[in-house]
């Protein structure tokens, strides 16, 4: 018998935000709604609200239903327009892809024309009216179903999204707390890669090496570079969602380190490190000589970085201000 899968109704969004108020695990959500646990995840990565431009973001019941009546409605272009839906069909027979007849229809919309994109048509011809018209014998690669895409890094813990980060890491007023990202280099120079680290109050950097992506070398770098701090100058670290990053729980074990996870496609949110890069790259562009990665390199440009001083700390430089706090006597903030 085949699967079948209804939405969650207002009501059902309701009690999951009130539930997402109070902290709630997404297995205990899952048995109060009677849903699966994955739709309860599916529904809060799909109809999340996210402000690009002021970086806010939360889940909303009635901005969900918006959202998903929006998606729903968009799913249901093909199937309401009789005129639209036997154009695609027949373009499909005669060999063309989805983003073709997309992008041929989206020029001619410029006269009038009526437009879909090609994911709604993907939509359509693995839909039920779309299989029961073999629709999908048309397209270059003939499968029966659509198989989604595996995900690309582990699922992040909610409890280390970047909205449960202390507050106080916000503002830059308290020392230890620090950024971390990946710079990408040609594919002809190999694997290699190099880790930016920054802390947020002082700005002082470290570029580490990295032979390949691989999460357990990077988070060892990670954790070699900070290790000789003190306690105090090594509270949280924020990442992006790459999988270079999966295995975070390695530096909680071995540093107490807490690490935290920037929500998907909001770099804003690690500024810092951010910032960082784009002066880096004034020295180590993508198409870069492998012998500029080599570890005496990169030290000398960490240098260099952190011996510029800087507006946003009186003119001081980043070393200076990191070393003040690693000798205040209780590495205050």
């Amino acid at each position: 018998m085949p699967r079948t899968y209804s939405q969650l109704d207002l009501d059902e969004r309701r009690t999951l935000f009130r539930l997402v108020e109070a902290r709630r695990p997404v297995g205990e959500i899952a048995e109060r709604l009677g849903r699966h646990r994955s739709t309860v995840y599916r529904e809060l990565g799909r109809n999340r609200f996210r402000d690009g431009d002021r970086g806010f973001c939360g889940y909303f019941p009635l901005t969900a239903q918006d959202l998903a009546s929006r998606r729903r409605q968009r799913c249901r272009k093909l199937a309401a327009d009789d005129g639209l839906r036997a154009h695609v069909v027949e373009r499909l027979a005669a060999g063309w892809s989805p983003q073709q007849i997309a992008g041929r229809l989206k020029r001619q919309s410029a006269d009038g024309g009526p437009a879909v994109c090609h994911e709604t048509i993907y939509r359509h011809v693995y839909g039920p009216e779309g299989r029961d018209d073999g629709l999908y014998r048309y397209l270059p690669k003939a499968r029966r179903r659509r198989y989604g895409r595996r995900p690309r890094s582990t699922p992040i813990p909610r409890e280390r999204w970047i909205e449960n980060r202390p507050a106080e890491v916000d503002g830059r007023e308290t020392f230890g707390h620090w950024e971390a990202d990946l710079l990408i280099f040609r594919k002809e120079h190999g694997k290699a890669n190099v880790t930016s680290l920054v802390e947020r109050k002082s700005r002082f950097a470290f570029l580490l090496p990295n032979d390949d992506r691989r999460s357990a070398a990077v988070l060892a770098g990670i954790a070699d570079a900070l290790r000789p701090l003190p306690e105090a100058a090594r509270r949280t670290v924020t990442f992006d969602r790459g999988s270079e990053f999966a295995g975070y729980a390695a530096l909680d074990r071995h540093l107490a380190l807490t690490s935290y996870f920037c929500d998907p496609h909001s770099p804003w949110q690690k500024g810092g490190v951010e910032n960082a890069n784009g002066r880096v790259r004034r020295y180590l562009p993508r198409e870069v000589e492998p012998e500029a990665l080599a570890h005496a390199h990169l030290r000398r440009l960490a240098d260099r970085l952190n011996d510029t001083p800087r507006r946003c700390l009186g003119y001081r430089t980043p070393r200076e201000v990191f070393q003040e706090h690693l000798a205040a006597p209780t590495s205050a903030p």
